[in-house]
């Protein structure tokens, strides 16, 4: 078969001289033949697929290296580390929306002309964990303090315990240190990549080389708190009586949800909806969810695992939390609502109350 010229095979390609010189050079299409004398490139006929696969995978702004690796694939393979690219590159821009979400609205209000309450808020907390019916460990961890409120599931059998234990045991510095309102998330975002190196530890010296945790946890600075969650442990608000989930489930039933792929109804009873499609696995490269929040008095937060809100129903959580009972009464209720309705994994959660400092606080409140 006659070798086509540079130029030639460029154009029946669609891409440009300088193009395949390049690819050249790195390995990923070397021509057919080379002129000793002119070092002119002649290309067989036959590459015109692999040089237009190479085009199309650079048009979806793939790296030269994995373009490389599906070149050398085959096409079922090829096919599906296209997709894991892509699903890849979708987590990725969802993340990076999130950010831009959050700077809009963090530089929206930063310029706004309406004077903000001068008036420190402060927190009523009770923290609580508990195995669920059938369990014989529990991986779930619940923490309450002055400044921040957290809780974390660990994965079963990946030294979960340990996994979320030391997710909460990174944040709890934060407690004590001086942190302005304006660098909450910045903080938030330090701490938790303490956790991830934490687990990497936790994980090499784990029987099964991993150690898996969700988080979602409060901080708390004046009248302002910041938010960090990922997986699929949740934060709700309940305010002037309406209940409000704050947090977005990380998981694979989820995904398929928000692709209209399922409905809600459907993905509650779906036999991997704790498939989870991000958490803190020790592994670097953590994308959780960071949002910045003002807090009101009067206002009630729930921090819980899927132990909770697996198993008891929104309007259920409602009704206890726009109740007049004290956290810990309200702590326990739910508990006892999960077990009531049979507690199939184990329950962590914890409940805050919003007040003015000047409202009087006694015992472990605060």
């Amino acid at each position: 078969m006659r070798l086509l010229t540079i130029g030639a095979f460029a154009r029946a390609a669609r891409l440009s001289p300088k193009a395949l010189r390049l690819y050249d050079e790195l390995g990923l299409l070397r021509p057919a033949a080379v002129d000793g004398e002119s070092g002119y490139r002649f290309y067989d006929p036959a590459q015109l697929e692999r040089a237009r696969l190479i085009a199309w995978l650079r048009r979806l702004g793939m790296p030269l290296a994995r373009i490389r690796k599906v070149c050398d694939l085959p096409a079922d393979a090829a096919a599906g580390e296209i997709a894991a690219y892509w699903e890849q590159v979708l987590a990725e821009t969802a993340a990076r929306g999130e950010l831009a979400t959050f700077l809009v609205d963090y530089l929206s209000g930063r310029g706004s002309t309406v004077e903000e309450t001068a008036t420190l808020l402060g927190i009523r907390y009770a923290a609580r964990s508990d195995s669920g019916l059938g369990r014989t460990s529990n991986e779930d961890t619940a923490y309450a303090g002055p400044r921040l409120l957290a809780v974390a599931d660990g994965v079963r059998g990946s030294s979960g315990d340990l996994a979320s234990a030391a997710a909460v045991e990174a944040l709890k510095p934060l407690e004590t240190m001086t942190v302005p309102a304006e660098d909450l998330l910045g903080a938030l975002a330090d701490a938790v990549g303490d956790a991830d190196r934490a687990l990497r530890e936790i994980a090499a010296s784990a029987p099964s080389g991993e150690a898996v945790t969700t988080l979602t946890a409060l901080l708390w600075s004046g009248s302002r708190l910041a938010l960090v969650h990922i997986g699929d442990t949740r934060a709700y608000l309940v305010r002037d009586g309406e209940l409000f989930q704050i947090t977005h489930d990380h998981t694979y039933v989820q995904a398929l949800v928000d692709e209209g792929r399922l409905t809600a109804e459907e993905a509650a009873s779906h036999p991997r909806r704790a498939l989870l499609a991000r958490a803190l696995m020790g592994a670097g490269g953590a994308r959780p969810q960071l949002a910045l929040h003002d807090a009101a008095a009067g206002d009630r937060y729930l921090l819980c695992s899927d132990g909770l809100s697996a198993v008891v129903a929104a309007s259920s959580l409602r009704e206890v939390l726009t109740g007049d009972a004290a956290p810990q009464e309200v702590l326990d209720e739910l508990v006892e609502r999960a077990y009531a309705a049979g507690a199939p994994d184990n329950i962590a959660c914890v409940v805050a109350d919003v007040v003015s400092l000047e409202t009087p606080v006694a015992g472990g409140e605060q």
